[in-house]
């Protein structure tokens, strides 16, 4: 029997506190294809999983939206580490096998993330200032002087673009005073480029982060900001849980 995962946690936040040796299933919840979900017991974690068939239709966006919102469900009783999603464990050894492997990992994530949540704020920037970093800079085909005139010039506006979402990001950073941040930035067009943070909280204080939202969008001029969340910890996992991806 193939297993498809979505995310590791605690046994006794889906089992009301008590131990189960055997597969149980998670009443009310749908997980891909519409499929039962069941909590997979090993030791004091479970592996939250469906069964999943091989041979059946390949795995789209819509299987993206069912597989968080599984992980969301549980997230809403207690530590969540996420499975990468398209993680699948062809045998009940392998998935076992995945849990012993990671024991150590698991739970020290578990005990980091207890009680924390994580917290999107978008950030698109338009600063009239920032035209010209902003502009495209194609680079020509043929190699010597131009071509190192047209990649320095790139890599300046580069790192211009770089310093400004430094300069908003610790800004954005004393306003919401996170424990942990995750911060990407990309240029979106000619007139905007976009800053993505994610904060880890704790999870008491998401109402409280929240409020700080109306400060901090009057504050920060020339940007259009948002923010979302709560959500399970996806930025804030090891880099040795992203790697357990069963025989995706």
């Amino acid at each position: 029997m193939a297993w498809y995962a979505y995310c590791i946690t605690e046994q006794q936040t889906l089992s009301n506190g008590t131990r189960s040796r055997r597969p149980f299933l998670l009443e009310g919840i749908q997980g891909v294809n519409g499929g039962a979900v069941f909590g997979y017991p090993s030791g004091e974690f479970s592996v939250v999983v469906s069964e999943y068939e091989r041979n059946g239709s390949p795995l789209g966006d819509k299987h993206v939206l069912e597989h968080a919102r599984v992980v969301s469900v549980c997230f809403r009783n207690g530590t969540v580490l996420p499975f990468r999603f398209g993680t699948i464990f062809d045998s009940d050894e392998a998935l076992r096998q995945a849990v012993r492997a990671n024991r150590r990992t698991f739970g020290q994530s578990v005990a980091r993330l207890k009680g924390k949540a994580e917290m999107h704020l978008k950030l698109m920037v338009r600063d009239g200032s920032l035209r010209a970093a902003l502009e495209n800079i194609v680079l020509p085909d043929t190699v010597g002087g131009e071509y190192l005139v047209k990649l320095r010039e790139k890599a300046s506006r580069d790192r211009e673009r770089q310093t400004k979402a430094r300069a908003l990001s610790v800004q954005v950073h004393k306003m919401f005073n996170p424990l942990e941040e995750e911060i990407s930035c990309k240029r979106v067009d000619a007139s905007g480029m976009l800053i993505d943070i994610a904060h880890l909280i704790e999870s008491k204080s998401v109402e409280k982060y929240q409020n700080r939202y109306s400060s901090a969008a009057k504050q920060l001029k020339n940007c259009e900001i948002s923010v979302s969340g709560p959500w399970p910890p996806y930025h804030f996992l090891p880099g040795k849980l992203r790697t357990v991806a069963g025989n995706s």
